[in-house]
This record gives C-alpha cells, sequence and structure tokens, in this order.
C-alpha cells in the first residue's frame, strides 16, 4: 500500500511541478559528465532532479543568492549517482546549504589518546550524518574542477555510505553483491593508494583518498562518473564494485 501511495505521489509531483526545459538543457549543457547518457537514461534523471527538487531545501549562506539554474546544476550532478537507484537513498535528511565558495567549519574531536583538539578547516564539500550536504558553489559548478574531481558527487557518496551508520566506506549492499568481495577489493586499492604516496609516486586518483577509506570510496565514486577510463584502467576490481553498486557503466558511454 505505502508503495502504491508513493508512486502516485511521485506521478502527481512530475506532471504538478515539471522541470522547465530551459532549465534542464542549460544542465544538460553545463555538466559535460552527462554527455553519453541514454535518452531513456536523460529523463530518468530528469524525474529524480524534479523529485529532489521538491523533497530537498537548497539554501545559499554566506551571502550566497542560488538561482533556479544553481540548483537545478546541483541537483542533476546529486541525482546522478542514484540514477538506477532511488531517491530513497537521499532519505532522512532535508537540506543542502551552499557557500560561494570554500567554508571553513569549526571542530573538537576527542584523539586515541584522550586529548581534544580544535580544528578550523577550509572545505569545499562537507556531509553531515542525519543533517545536510554543505557545499562550495565555486566547485559545485563543476567548471574549474580537476579531471575527475566532482564536489558533489563527492559529498552525496559519502551521504550513500552513511545509510548504515557514519561513512566509513562500506555503503548498504544490494541483495546480489558479496560483502566479502567489496571488503577485499577496496581494502587492497587503499592500501595500494597509500603505498604509493608513500614512495611519492604520482596517483591516478585525488590522493586524499588516502585519508580513510570513506574518503576513498567518496573519491574513488567521483571519479567514478568522471573519468571512469582511467578508474577502469587503474582500478578495474573496485570499477567492477561500483558498477555494481551504482548500476551504472560510465566507461561505455565515452566514444
Amino acid at each position: 500500500m505505502f508503495s502504491l501511495f508513493k508512486s502516485w505521489r511521485r506521478r502527481r509531483i512530475l506532471k504538478r511541478f515539471p522541470l522547465p526545459d530551459t532549465l534542464w538543457q542549460y544542465a544538460i549543457s553545463h555538466l559535460p559528465l552527462l554527455h553519453g547518457l541514454s535518452p531513456d537514461e536523460l529523463v530518468r534523471l530528469r524525474q529524480w532532479v524534479t523529485l529532489f527538487l521538491h523533497s530537498k531545501s537548497l539554501n545559499g549562506a554566506g551571502g550566497l543568492t542560488l538561482t533556479d539554474r544553481m540548483r537545478v546544476i546541483i541537483a542533476t550532478q546529486a541525482c546522478l549517482p542514484i540514477l538506477n537507484l532511488d531517491l530513497d537513498y537521499y532519505d532522512g535528511w532535508v537540506e543542502v546549504i551552499v557557500y560561494p565558495d570554500e567554508f571553513m567549519p569549526e571542530h573538537d574531536y576527542l584523539d586515541e589518546f584522550g586529548v581534544m583538539h580544535h580544528v578550523r578547516q577550509s572545505l569545499s564539500g562537507e556531509a553531515w550524518l542525519g543533517g545536510p550536504v554543505i557545499l562550495s558553489w565555486l566547485d559545485a559548478e563543476n567548471e574549474h574542477s580537476p579531471p575527475g574531481h566532482n564536489v558533489v558527487v563527492h559529498e552525496f557518496a559519502h551521504k550513500l555510505d552513511m545509510l548504515n551508520g557514519s561513512a566509513n566506506g562500506y555503503p548498504p549492499l544490494h541483495a546480489d553483491m558479496n560483502r566479502e568481495t567489496w571488503s577485499a577489493v577496496f581494502q587492497a586499492a587503499f592500501e595500494a593508494l597509500r603505498h604509493e604516496i608513500d614512495r611519492g609516486e604520482e596517483t591516478p586518483i585525488n590522493d586524499y583518498a588516502a585519508e580513510t577509506p570513506a574518503e576513498f570510496f567518496a573519491v574513488i565514486s567521483e571519479a567514478f562518473f568522471e573519468s571512469p577510463r582511467a578508474v577502469l584502467q587503474h582500478y578495474p576490481a573496485v570499477y567492477e564494485q561500483l558498477r555494481l553498486y551504482y548500476r551504472q557503466d560510465p566507461a561505455l558511454r565515452i566514444a
């Protein structure tokens, strides 16, 4: 009964609050990572974006005024990872906060020796467990990001990771996926990346991925959508797990 009601409600929203063609065409033309999507995939993505914008509150901070174009650019990138999943994967929170540029939150944390630290760090994105996603618009618009980088996909990958608790690089897997295989593949790739950094070698993905398993999952996810051929070449086993998890094969979209 609930599933029927949810489907009815979604159809009603799509009918009553359609995403204007001008906004959708703007998003397609400004986001190269959408190139290669089939017409059916673009229709489905547009529906997720419409529902996302209806269910989430996107607000500017730090003096930034968000326009409809900016909201659609953010929502489209946020919905790409769930293209073949469901908007339910983003349940449990409601807000996206967007700053003009990098922002500087402050955190207190207790280290392993029981010492309290106060950290003030400049960030381009942040995802809170059960709370908002926070983004820098300069990074979210994705016009000046280095190859393979996508702060929106990165932070929403953290949200997927948090579906079973704090982010740890181990999101809830589908029934047809093997937990032991996921753990072994990601652990091996994570350790290999850290060894490459220790040896001073150039890494195929952003070396921030070596911070924690959670950051590895988020960084490799953004690369999976932005530079899929590079992930497939350097991390074929990880690529296969991400292909199964996201139920997408971005490398096939690149002609």
